[in-house]
């Protein structure tokens, strides 16, 4: 009777994610994301937060772009979603089966997280300047509505394969760096 209140009470001092590891994670992936946007700005891509609102980005969308935006996402996920299975907590006390599902969780939480806060994010720089860019955009002449209307579907259908590929890479990355961390605990026993 004592052992089983003993294991009870160490179990619910364990707890099931590390908030820590997973923000530490998040701020990785939006950081991330932010440098690597800015770089590829730098190579021409127009990848900018709202960029598509613009007349010059109509103009300029190709399937490339939408990649190097995929790109971004994926690989700032993986890297957050590493980070926390990383530097997550040991799971003493976690059957094998459970720390993989709690790895892949703190990746997919990380992501969710990322997501959120690049949104957030995004409404707060961009929307004080929408107002701003709206008589410039009265002036210039109308965009052709079928290819606003392609390019729209386009970005929707690239941001939406690039969240789904996201998501996966950093519920991935999390159980690798997760297991990364277990070994490194087995090692040092």
């Amino acid at each position: 009777m004592t052992d089983a209140m003993i294991i009870d009470s160490r179990s619910r001092a364990e707890p099931a994610l590390s908030w820590s590891a997973i923000v530490a994670g998040t701020l990785v992936a939006v950081a991330t994301s932010v440098l690597l946007t800015v770089l590829a700005s730098g190579f021409g891509y127009d990848l900018a937060a709202g960029a598509l609102a613009s007349r010059r980005a109509l103009d300029a969308f190709t399937p490339e772009v939408g990649a190097a935006a995929v790109a971004i996402q994926v690989i700032s996920a993986g890297l957050g979603g590493y980070l926390a299975g990383r530097l997550r907590h040991a799971w003493t006390l976690a059957h094998l089966d459970e720390a993989h599902f709690r790895d892949t969780a703190q990746g997919l939480i990380v992501w969710a997280l990322a997501t959120v806060v690049g949104v957030v994010l995004t409404a707060l720089v961009i929307a004080p300047y929408a107002a701003a860019l709206a008589p410039a955009a009265a002036a210039t002449p109308p965009v052709d509505a079928a290819r606003a209307a392609q390019i729209a579907s386009q970005s929707a259908f690239f941001t939406a394969v690039g969240m789904l590929l996201s998501a996966f890479t950093a519920a991935v990355a999390g159980r690798v760096g997760g297991l990364q961390t277990e070994h490194m605990l087995a090692k040092g026993r």
